[in-house]
Formats: structure tokens, sequence, C-alpha cells
């Protein structure tokens, strides 16, 4: 919900008890929040209601940032996800109610989005019920300024549901829209909406005056009566009767404050469900590492299930020679490219009992056509997925194409991923630069949500990058942005540079009990590369390694040190100029630093007094102004500099020519 009544919620509804409301309000220990937490009406809250008839019901108010409409799809995938929890196929046992603000739910695109998951396969829920407090006014402005319809709801119209109306002087007619909308919803499993017409009685805060932007608007609201005087006297309550049940209010709320101030510690106003007990959060520690390797078995059940489809289902005949290569390199027959490798992760953590869900704009088959997890009949349209056979109730594989939309959806697998930890949740870019069409959700509740309000949340980030020549809108997931947003251990950022460190990565996620949210930069050109290619041997007994090492060399003179698929062409150019004094190491995770890894590997080249860090981004971008003071610390004082591309405003050049000449000289600048 919107903050205005969230406090007043949290008491009547969920049911907190006013003495610890006040606590967190009078901020009695500022120490246990410093430089974290959130102001109160951002908070999340959970209770049980208990109605007049004794039926009880569990609510939870879910935490959310002054980006209003942002919490909607998160409440969406939670919803979702609670369901799937309790084995709720008919969505009937988990209602989603969003409440909106009428300026923000038409003026926030993000309330589009979500209204559009409604009924998509993998997101839908079983209908939400919308309810918009139409007041006519949203900070300042009033509708004329915000709305190019009659009605904030008009939105609404782009669904086939009912939009009620209801006055908001008029109670009886309240609880008759809800009874209505609920019954609605229980039968027809779709969203629905309630226009409530209400107004705003002070500023957009107690302590402004509305009045010097709208003095017509609140002149008639000044001449209206509270709405519980409106209220007794439909009831034919007196004047002393209603001031003396004020009075008694008014004294409780007052002697709740005094006991609140009295507090020594802050309440915990919302508890994870039982799911979380086994997860936290915190500072990365390495006795955490678990081992994530599978069984040889299991890739060649993998092999065989990958070339079982129904009787009389036709394949496409490339998908079909994708299929046996995939089939052939899980046997052991050559190496393993990342679709193989990403292939054998969700089987081998299906196969564990874990949920894997990963969504994103044709996800199915894949951007760069390397994953085809989903085949279709080339004759009825059919779709079938073999590892969806992997699941074991309650688990299952989802691989779900998702609209086209990165707010929304991302900000669902994250609402998904926060009743889910037990799962593998994924979310993939088209191209990692769109990640930034989701930049709201990323900053305020994957960065923030643990520092904020004691959230923590599993969900792995697949942003595809690398430097290719395709123009900037297709080449730099921003590094730099995650790693600004990098503090106490809130993120994970990584970039495996080989099929098996991806397999080994994608694994650790689910497997480890620390959950933190993954940012995974993909490649593009290397996903079939040679270069990135992996044995079975080393997912069948290997393990992830924060740094690669240079086993090639034995005693270097220079090191260059960079990440992602510029290990790879560093590498070939060593490799034609012949030389043998270079060591190049590979910061497979860049956040957490991988401190003592990195120190380790510079150890075994005590002779190299040159770190160069490399990277193909340009100098005002990538992982530079993070990565070096960091190098600079573990390096014993041997001398750092760089290789990069000149600072520039625009990711990279719009020319292949261009680009060629560009990554050729970085190369040679970085073996100078």
């Amino acid at each position: 919900m919107s903050h205005r009544g969230r406090i007043n919620a949290m008491v009547n509804l969920v049911g907190i008890d006013p003495v610890d409301l006040f606590t967190g309000l009078e901020d009695v220990d500022p120490r246990s929040t410093l430089g974290s937490g959130d102001v109160k009406y951002h908070l999340g809250a959970t209770g049980r209601y208990r109605d007049h008839r004794g039926r009880e019901v569990d609510l939870h108010l879910v935490s959310n940032p002054s980006h209003l409409e942002a919490v909607d799809p998160v409440l969406l995938g939670r919803a979702r996800a609670r369901q799937a929890r309790l084995g709720d196929r008919d969505r009937t046992r988990v209602l989603p109610i969003c409440l909106h603000g009428d300026a923000a739910f038409a003026g926030q695109g993000v309330t589009a989005e979500a209204l559009n998951l409604s009924e998509l396969p993998g997101y839908e829920v079983g209908g939400c019920v919308h309810i918009v407090l139409d007041n006519r006014i949203g900070f300042t402005a009033e509708a004329e300024a915000l709305q190019s319809t009659a009605f904030s709801s008009d939105l609404g119209r782009r669904l086939e549901i009912p939009i009620l109306r209801v006055h908001g002087e008029d109670p009886a007619a309240i609880v008759r829209a809800a009874h209505l909308a609920i019954a609605y919803r229980q039968r027809f499993h779709t969203d629905l909406l309630i226009d409530l017409f209400v107004y705003r009685r002070h500023g957009h805060s107690e302590v402004e005056d509305p009045t010097t932007t709208s003095p017509q608007l609140y002149q008639q609201i000044r001449n209206r009566p509270p709405l519980h005087r409106i209220l007794a006297d439909r009831m034919g309550r007196s004047d002393a009767e209603v001031e003396a049940e004020t009075r008694e209010l008014t004294q409780a709320l007052s002697a709740a404050q005094k006991e609140g101030r009295r507090r020594e510690s802050r309440p915990v106003l919302s508890r994870l469900p039982a799911h979380w007990n086994e997860y936290f959060g915190g500072p990365y520690q390495p006795d955490y590492e678990v081992s994530t390797a599978c069984s040889v078995e299991l890739l060649e059940r993998l092999a065989d299930t990958l070339l079982r489809w129904p009787e009389g289902f036709t394949v496409h005949a490339k998908v079909r020679r994708l299929l046996d290569q995939r089939a052939a390199m899980l046997r052991g027959e050559g190496k393993l490219d990342y679709g193989a490798a990403e292939c054998a992760a969700f089987a081998a953590t299906a196969d564990d009992g874990y949920t894997v869900r990963l969504s994103g704009q044709d996800c199915r088959r894949g951007t760069f056509n390397h994953r085809n997890a989903t085949i279709f009949d080339q004759e009825t349209g059919e779709a079938f997925t073999a590892l969806e056979s992997f699941g074991r109730d309650p688990a299952r594989v989802e691989i779900i194409d998702s609209p086209l939309s990165e707010e929304a959806v991302l900000a669902y697998e994250y609402g998904y991923s926060r009743d889910c930890p037990d799962g593998l949740v994924l979310w993939e870019a088209q191209f990692g630069d769109f990640a930034n069409g989701a930049q709201i959700p990323i900053d305020q509740f994957l960065a923030a949500g643990e520092d904020k309000w004691g959230l923590l949340s599993g969900l792995t980030l697949l942003l595809p990058h690398g430097y290719e020549g395709q123009g900037p809108e297709h080449s730099s997931a921003r590094i730099e942005r995650f790693l600004t947003l990098a503090s106490k251990h809130n993120l994970q950022i990584s970039a495996p540079t080989t099929a098996a460190q991806y397999f080994h990565l994608l694994r650790r996620q689910v497997l480890r009990r620390w959950r933190k949210p993954l940012v995974v930069f993909t490649p593009k050109g290397m996903l079939r590369a040679k270069a990135a290619t992996s044995p079975v041997s080393e997912l069948v007994e290997g393990s992830y390694h924060r740094v690669l090492e240079d086993h090639s060399i034995d005693d270097a003179t220079r090191i260059l040190i960079c990440c992602g698929k510029i290990v790879h062409e560093l590498r070939a150019h060593r490799h034609r100029l012949g030389d043998t004094t270079t060591a190049i190491l590979s910061l497979e995770d860049l956040y957490p630093f991988p401190e003592t890894e990195l120190r380790a590997a510079l150890a075994q080249h005590p002779r190299a007094r040159k770190v160069i860090w490399v990277q193909e981004e340009p100098a005002n971008m990538g992982a530079r102004f993070y990565v070096r003071p960091e190098i600079d610390r573990v390096a014993d004082g041997r001398h750092v500099t760089t290789v990069k591309r000149s600072a520039s405003a625009s990711p990279a050049t719009g020319s292949t020519n261009a680009h060629r000449l560009e990554q050729e000289t970085l190369l040679r600048w970085a073996f100078r």
C-alpha cells in the first residue's frame, strides 16, 4: 500500500501493538539502525486478523519504498511463490491486495506492466484486488495535471475486469464492494478494481498547507465533517458519545506513546516465515562454501532426457542438431559450452529437490539461440520442456518467456525469491544493458532490501555483457553501476569465464545457505567459443574458483588481471606473440572482492613487479574504479597500472570496424 494510512493499517488490520509502533517511531535506539533502516511508513508488518465471527487470516504488509507502484509486481511474485509453497493450484488460499494512490496508479508505467501480468502463463496469481484511493490529487498537483481520462482507474480498462466505483463516505457500500470483489475473484480468478472516491483532509503531510496550491478544493474539504462524524450521525450516536470514545482512544494512544518512549530496543514488526529458518544474510564467510559438483550418472540421464520427447513430436532440424550435440557433450564426447553447463546446473539443482525458475524475454529459446530449454513441435506448435522431468514435488522447473518488460518482471522475480529461499530464481535480460529499465527495483529492493528492511533475497540476474562490435546498446551491462551499489556484502557480482565456472556459480547460489542477490555478467559471443568450454570432469569433480589462476606460466615477470571475456582474448594474443613471461588472472568474483584468492594467485609469481588491470570498457565505466584500490592493497608494493578504452559518454562505438581497431589496440597496449 501507499504511505498514507499505513501506520493505521499496521495497528487496526495487521494487529501491531501501538506500544511497539510508537517505540519504532520514537527512535529509542538510533545506534541499532545507524546507516541503515528506513522511515516507518515504508516498513512491512506481519500479523493475524480476527473478524467478529472469530475467523482468522494471516496478513503480511509488504515493505516498499517511496517509488509507490514499484512494489506492485513484488507483491504478485510473493503471492505466486506462497501459492506454490502451499500447493494452492486453484489459487484461492493466497490473496494479493494492492492499495494505490490515484496519481501513482495513473502515472507510473510499472502499474500497467503489473496489470499485464495478471493472466500470463507463469505469472498469474488467480487475481489481485486493486483498490485505488481516488482523492483527485497527487503531491500538490490536481487531477487535471495527472491523468488524461476522467478516472485514474481507467488504466484498468486494458483488462476485461470489473471496475467498482464507490463513494468513500459510505462505509456500508465499501463493505458490499469488498464482499463482491472477493466473491468475484474467488470465482473467476481474475484481477478486479475498486475505485474508492475519497479526499485528503490535510496536505501531503499533516504539517503542510494544501490551500497554497488547491484553494478551492480545500475550501470544500474544510466544510465537510470528518467521516467518523458522518457515520455517527447515521448510527444515531450523540455528540457526547462520539467525544467520549474519541477521548478514550486518544488517551489509550498517548499511554502507548509514553510506554514506547521508555523502551530501550526497537520492536520487530515483521517476522520471516518458517521457510527462511535455514537461511541467513550478513557478511560473507569462506566457510559458507559447499560442494557443487554433480554425478556422472545425472549427466548421462540428462543426455538421455534431452533426446526424449512426446511420441509424434516434430523437432526443428536445427534444434535437433543442437540437442544431439548437447547430449554428446554431457556424455563426455567433447567439452561443454555455456548452454550445456546451464542445462546441467538446472537439472542437478532440480534433482536435489530445489525449485528452478527462470524468466525473461524469449528466455525459453535464449536471445542467442543458446538455450532451447523448451522445444516446439513444428506441426502443432506444442511446447515441451524436458527439464521439467527433473523437478520433484513440490520443487519444479519453470522456464518462462516474459512480456517485453524489465521493471515489472524483475520486481516480480524478486518477490518470488522472497518466498522461495530454497530455490534458484533467475531473471535474464535480453541484453545486459536492458537492466537499466529495471533500475528502480535494483536500487530499492535488491541492493538495499536487507539494509533497509532486514529482508533477504537469492535472486540471480543474468546480464549478457561483452564488447563485440554490436553498438552502444548491446555491449555493456554497466558493471560500474552494480559495483557502486555494493556495500556491506549486500550483493554478489560475478563474471564466470568458463562453462564449468558458470555451472558451479549457479549451483553455489542455491546450495549455500547464505542468501544474497547474485548479478552474473554472462557472455554473448563466448557462449560457444572453444576457449570457454569445459570438460565434464570439471562438473563432476571441480568447484567454483573466485579467481582463476594461470597455470600455463610458471614464474611471470608481469601479471595482467581482468574479468569477463577479455581474458580469452588476452590469452589468444599472448599465444600469437609467443609471450612466456606474462601471467593472466581472471577475477571471477568482483564483489565481495576475493582478496585472499587474489593474494595467493599473485604470490605464485614473486618476480612479477608489474601488475596491470585490463578492461575493455571505457575508463569511466567497467570495474576499474572499484578494483584498482583493491589490487593496490593486495599487490604488496608492486607497480599497478591500467589499460582501458578512453573515457566516453557512450558505452561503445556503433562501428564494427572502429570496434575492431579499438580492441586490437587494447590488446597490444596490455603487452607493451
